[in-house]
Order: C-alpha cells, then structure tokens, then sequence
C-alpha cells in the first residue's frame, strides 16, 4: 500500500496504461450485470479506483457507482472530473467498513486486490461481504503470478478464491495483454465473477 502511494507521489502509474483496454472489456460485463438485476436495486463500488479511470462507466451503465481509494491525491483528481452519479471516497481496500459507505449489489476491482499481501487480501474479502447485499455480485480484473513477481504482482485464481469464502465463483476468463507493456503482458491477466452465496 505504502508503495502505490509513493508511485502516485512521484507521478508513476503505468497500470492507466491499460486503462482503455481493460475498459472495453469491462463494458460488456458491466451490461450483463445491469441486465441480470434488471429493475433492482444498483448501487456498486469501485475498490482501488485511483483517479477514477473506471467508476463513471458504472454510472453510464445506471449505477450508483462510490470509487475508493488509499490515495487523496488520486481521489481529488477523481473528484474534479466525477459525473453526476458518482461519489469518490478516501478509504482503505483492506478496512471498507470503517469508510461508513453502505451496502453495495455490484463490487468493481481492477487491478487493487492482485497488489495486496495474503492478509490484506483475506481483510479485503471480509469488507466486501460486510458491505453486500443479497445476490451481490464481484467482478475482478487481475494479473496472474509470474515469474516477474517482484516487478508486478499477480494473484492465481486458488488465492482470489480464498479471499472470498462466502461468494460462489461463477466465471473465469482471459483478459487481453492489448495494450500492456512488458513485463505485464507476461502475467496472464483475469476476469473473475463472483456472486454473493445465502447468508
């Protein structure tokens, strides 16, 4: 965490490099979920949503869409260019129930989870299913452990599962390199879906 705050200091965020890319993949996903609640309710949240590359996307798509994230100084350049719809909030991925944000049917995360270590993953799935409501889905882009570990972390998919012991994985599939620069397009990047089981 320590150091994704020190790259937004000093003005390195490559990650938005892949902004685009993983932003036309995103669109379709975020259609089927607007399609499968239908007249529901929608409220969702965007974990780690740095300047806000992503969340208006959840807005276009009839979502009351909250973006949080560690970093102010991320969360005040989200703030200057949010859309009607969209709220950005200053709080910890690993401590959502302290950021007093709600319950949420959609959990957005692109790119958060794969940067934390196995504690912070595991406090990171607790906040989530503190904050869903029922039949809450989880949609996730993550990079997979390579052998540039040290460079760019990565998740396998046995570790997101862990994380979210009180959620049914209901979809795994490659997502493109389009667009990533070495050495992340060796990292096998992910979307995973996730649904809320009965409490």
């Amino acid at each position: 965490m320590t150091d994704y705050a020190r790259m937004y200091r000093l003005g390195l965020t490559p990650w938005e490099r892949y902004g685009p890319a993983a932003g036309a993949q995103l669109r379709p996903r975020l259609e089927r979920e607007a399609r499968e609640r239908g007249n529901g309710p929608r409220r969702a949240l965007d974990i780690g949503c740095g300047r806000g590359m992503f969340t208006p996307e959840l807005a276009r798509h009839g979502w009351e869409a909250v973006g949080v994230d560690l970093v102010p100084q991320a969360i005040d350049a989200a703030r200057g260019s949010a859309p009607e719809g969209v709220t950005y909030v200053v709080g910890d991925a690993t401590d959502l129930e302290s950021a007093g944000l709600g319950t949420f049917d959609l959990f957005l995360d692109i790119g958060c989870f794969q940067g934390l270590d196995t504690a912070q993953r595991a406090a990171q799935g607790r906040g989530v299913t503190a904050l869903a409501a029922p039949e809450a889905t989880l949609v996730m882009l993550a990079f997979g452990p390579s052998i540039y570990r040290r460079l760019v972390e990565g998740v396998s998919r046995v570790e997101v599962e862990s994380a979210f012991p009180a959620w049914e994985l209901t979809d795994v599939e490659e997502a493109t390199t389009e667009g990533l620069g070495w050495p992340m397009n060796r990292t096998s990047p992910q979307w995973y879906r996730f649904r809320r089981t009965a409490r």
